[in-house]
């Protein structure tokens, strides 16, 4: 009897980070999770094991994935890290954010009356980590560019190390619809898709399915 193979194990990142300036307020974007979510959903219907680490957000997890809630872009780099080499790739949908306050403030920072400054400081960068640490692994990175974006986005795959990359633009950011462009490492477009984030979720799992499957 021919054995049979194991479903692939993808790990997928979903939603905006935050990082907060006191015990109030916080830094973040206004990320809905709908891309990452919507390819969770693509991928459980496709027969993969999803494990799915997102940011806050107004979405329940679909049924079916393993479920990870996160806040700070630390919390989700610490168990991307932490699940990443149980999974066979990862899609990394995640908008998080870049920069953090020097000095988180306890309490709650009072009016002063005049101008406040605030000393930040570059998060660590989670899908960097991950391609770093990919070994067999393939990555699939989101890039949101709105000058140059296809260059930055070539730079961001070459400089992250992923497999391919999917170019969008800041129009996407709480949107129902997108317009994606998948760049592979060679720097050739793969792939084109426009519509409803379901159907490029669908679209996008259907390739990844012809080139990760053994």
């Amino acid at each position: 009897m021919p054995k049979l193979s194991q479903p692939v194990r993808v790990l997928i990142t979903a939603g905006p980070t935050r990082e907060y300036l006191d015990d109030i307020r916080y830094l973040s974007n206004g990320s809905s999770g709908r891309m990452g979510y919507a390819i969770a959903q693509a991928a459980l219907q496709a027969g993969w094991e999803v494990v799915l680490v997102s940011g806050p957000v107004e979405l329940s997890a679909p049924p079916g994935c393993e479920f990870h809630q996160v806040i700070t872009t630390a919390q989700m780099k610490d168990a991307c890290e932490r699940l990443f080499p149980a999974c066979q790739g990862v899609i990394a949908t995640a908008a998080v954010c870049d920069y953090k306050p020097v000095q988180r403030i306890t309490g709650k920072m009072k009016k002063v009356g005049g101008p406040v400054s605030i000393q930040m400081i570059e998060t660590d960068d989670v899908l960097a980590g991950l391609g770093h640490m990919k070994e067999t692994r393939w990555v699939m990175g989101f890039a949101l560019e709105a000058q140059n974006p296809r260059e930055n986005a070539l730079q961001k795959l070459r400089r992250k190390n992923c497999d391919w990359i999917v170019l969008n633009n800041p129009t996407a950011i709480g949107a129902e619809e997108n317009s994606v462009e998948l760049i592979e490492s060679s720097g050739q477009t793969v792939g084109q898709w426009s519509g409803p984030k379901t159907l490029i979720a669908q679209q996008l799992i259907s390739w990844l399915k012809g080139h990760v499957e053994s």
